[in-house]
This record gives C-alpha cells, sequence and structure tokens, in this order.
C-alpha cells in the first residue's frame, strides 16, 4: 500500500472526542489537521480558543505550535496517511440510533480517499456498524479494504472533567476489519496511548463500549430504585453503600442521583437494545434500566414536594433554587442533563425555578429562559427549597448546608449534615 501524504492525522469532528485526540497526536510529535463543519469551531482553534472543557487554550496554542490547523475543507482528507471519525452519534426523536453524522463523514472521506489510507470509527454505534455501514461506502469507490487501505473500530473513552484518566492513560481498544487493518489501528494510536488493546474485530469493540456503559446505566438504575423505597422502610442507603465498598472483591459501588446525562449512558445502551430488537429479542435490562432512570427526574420532585409540604408549603409558587445543572460536576456540558426533566416537572407543577451553576452563564429549558442567581448562598437562604444537582468543586457544600433554607441533596455530598436532607 503506497499513497502520497503530507498529514499523519485527520480528526473528523472536533469536540469531546476529535479535539482530545488532536491534541494527544499532536503532542506526540505527528502532524495533526482537524476537520469540522461548524465554522465558529474551526476559527475559534484556528484563533487559539477552546470550547471544550478538558482542553484549555493553552492546550490550543500548543497544538497551534506542533503545527495543528483545522478546517472545514474535507479535501484535507486526501493527504491524510490516517483519518478518524469522531462525530455524534445521538438518538432520533423515536430513540433509533442516528447515524446521520456518521454517514456524511463516511461520505467525505469516500470522496477523497486515497490507497495506503487508515480509517478509524471511534463514534459509538451498535456492533456491526464498521463492517455494514462504513465499509460498503468506503468501497463503493473501488478500493478494497485490508488490500488498499485499512479500516477499523476503536470505542472513544473520553470522560470529561476525569482528573485522573485521559487518552493518553487509559487503554484504546482497537478492532480491524482484517489482522493488518488491525495493527495498523495499533501502530497509529501507539505514538499517543500507553496501551492498546486487540479486539476480534470491530463488531467486538463496538460491543466493548457499549458493554461499558450498559454496565454503568444497570448498576446506577439498580441503586436509584433502592433510593426509591430506602426511606420508606428506614434504610440509610448511603451508609449500605459505605458498608457495602469494603468488601475487598465482588462489589463495585455506584450511587443514586437526580437521573444520568451526558452523551453515554443515558444514548449507548440504546445503540445496544436497537440491536437486540431487531432480532426480535427483548432486551429487558436496558429498557428497565432506561425507565428507572428517566423516572428519577418525577421522583426527585414528589420528595421536593413531600419535604415543602412537611412545612405546610406547597410546590406552587414556592421558590426553587437549583445548584449545578450541568451532567457532570466541573465541566460546563449539558447534554441530557437531568436537570431539564426537573426544571419540565417543577414547572408544571408551579415552582418558581431558578438556578446556579458556574460552568453555566446562561440556561434555558423547552425555549423559556431559566433565571440564573449570583450569589448562591444568599439565594439558598430565601429560596423555598435549594436542590443540590452537581456538586461542582466551586460550591462549598458546607457552607450550603449551614446557610440554606431547606437544603435536599440528591449527591450525598452532605451526609450527616444536621440540616440537609439526602436522597
Amino acid at each position: 500500500m503506497s499513497s502520497r501524504t503530507n498529514i499523519d492525522l485527520v480528526a473528523v469532528g472536533l469536540g469531546y472526542v476529535g479535539l482530545p485526540l488532536a491534541r494527544g497526536a499532536a503532542r506526540a510529535g505527528l502532524r495533526v489537521a482537524g476537520l469540522d463543519l461548524s465554522r465558529p469551531v474551526v476559527d475559534g482553534l484556528n484563533a487559539g480558543r477552546s470550547h471544550v472543557d478538558d482542553i484549555s487554550d493553552a492546550d490550543v496554542a500548543a497544538m497551534l505550535d506542533h503545527g495543528f490547523r483545522a478546517t472545514t475543507e474535507a479535501s484535507v482528507i486526501a493527504s491524510a496517511k490516517a483519518v478518524v471519525i469522531c462525530v455524534p452519534t445521538p438518538l432520533t426523536e423515536l430513540g433509533a440510533p442516528d447515524l446521520s453524522a456518521v454517514n456524511s463523514a463516511v461520505a467525505m472521506v469516500a470522496d477523497h480517499l486515497r490507497a495506503g489510507t487508515l480509517v478509524v470509527l471511534e463514534s459509538t454505534t451498535y456492533p456491526g456498524t464498521t463492517d455494514d455501514v462504513v465499509r460498503p461506502a468506503l468501497e463503493a469507490g473501488g478500493l478494497r479494504v485490508g488490500i488498499d487501505f485499512h479500516l477499523a473500530f476503536s470505542p472513544e473513552r473520553i470522560d470529561p472533567g476525569n482528573p485522573d484518566f485521559g487518552l493518553e492513560n487509559t487503554p484504546k481498544v482497537v478492532g480491524g476489519c482484517t489482522p493488518e487493518c488491525t495493527k495498523s489501528a495499533r501502530r497509529l494510536y501507539e505514538h499517543f496511548v500507553g496501551e492498546v488493546v486487540e479486539a476480534k474485530s470491530p463488531r467486538e469493540a463496538e460491543m466493548a463500549k457499549l458493554l461499558e456503559n450498559t454496565y454503568r446505566h444497570v448498576n446506577i438504575a439498580l441503586v436509584n430504585e433502592m433510593a426509591m423505597f430506602c426511606r420508606e422502610i428506614g434504610v440509610d442507603l448511603w451508609d449500605a453503600i459505605r458498608c457495602a465498598s469494603t468488601k475487598p472483591f465482588g462489589f463495585a459501588p455506584f450511587y443514586p442521583g437526580p437521573g444520568v446525562g451526558g452523551h453515554c449512558i443515558p444514548i449507548d445502551p440504546n445503540y445496544l437494545s436497537y440491536k437486540v430488537r431487531s432480532l426480535g429479542i427483548p432486551f429487558r435490562f436496558v429498557e428497565l434500566a432506561q425507565e428507572i432512570n428517566q423516572r428519577m427526574p418525577v421522583h426527585v420532585v414528589q420528595r421536593s414536594v413531600d419535604l415543602l409540604n412537611g412545612r405546610g408549603k406547597a410546590m406552587n409558587g414556592s421558590r426553587v433554587l437549583l445548584l449545578g445543572v450541568t451532567y457532570k460536576p466541573d465541566i460546563s456540558d449539558q447534554r441530557e442533563t437531568p436537570a431539564t426533566a426537573l426544571v419540565l416537572e417543577l414547572r408544571r407543577r408551579g415552582a418558581d425555578v431558578r438556578y446556579y451553576d458556574p460552568k453555566v452563564a446562561t440556561w434555558g429549558v423547552a425555549g423559556t429562559p431559566v433565571e440564573r442567581v449570583t450569589d448562591y448562598l444568599a439565594d439558598a437562604e430565601t429560596a423555598d427549597l435549594t436542590i443540590l444537582l452537581q456538586p461542582h468543586s466551586d460550591i462549598d457544600v458546607i457552607k450550603l448546608a449551614d446557610r440554606a433554607d431547606l437544603l435536599f441533596d440528591t449527591r450525598g455530598k452532605t451526609l450527616g449534615h444536621p440540616r440537609a436532607v439526602q436522597l
């Protein structure tokens, strides 16, 4: 296989997956370009501005110093040794996999594919996508996988806001359409990832990603369901989890919360259940977990109603302060945040909802802005109810518990505090 190239890697999609990938490769000395259809994203990066939580402006400046450039021109693919597709894979309104961004990216790659190129799909999808969707589209031009170009799947494992594990020290799974495809993908990632794990094929690599997040999805649903009844039977679930966590084998702690968010846990298991349902087989575990986790915002609101009733107040007309409206702490990402469903339910019951989040300057739900407060401690003193959804490090939870008139802690960050109520 041979080709004329001057770029080692093109990352297609410069979001929470593609930009860290581009940074890692650039740090390792590879010649990197980024392709994104968003002109503001491309112009911002080329001007040294990051739009991703885990990538600072200084990181982007360093990338630019290493020769990185972002572009909206798909022709850059023709100059690349490797192309990695990192575009979103959301769900349709009916809950089915939406591969429109993947199909669009693959079409761009197909239009500019040269012999000798490695193509890797990192976008989370159902098993069989690389073989059954991507491969035929790329081979339609006459080039053959494993002979003229290489094709593999490598699931992204980016965890936004994780201070301990990033691209470089998280093992990278790769599964190629042929053994040579797998080796080619391994060689690429070994430039900037500490450990590369080979899967038997793209299907196993695709399934590995779905298995990881379905495992979390199901176990979070387990503790969420326990949270719904433990209070009724007089059990402190948080203490039970603490005690169970002392077992050195056979148990991994998961914790209840107001719901699940982000791109992975609420979305990825649906790709697996979609594939299973296409075979005519029910996938009850995933569907039940989805039902439980989606019910948590309503459960939080009902608990809130009970707390207010205990003070002789109705939810209708009460002022409710939400703290932290992103899907996890210390990031600005609001994808699939349970705070959205919470606001909808609170508004339906007549609450006056306000929020504080140091990561989110403006926020709206269903086209209606939610008022932002600037002094969360002062506002918690006057609000009828304060609900802690995400414990950003900028939020002093102990001072909050001391000063809030009524604090409902859905994250277990004020355990033992006499003025805080736990989920």
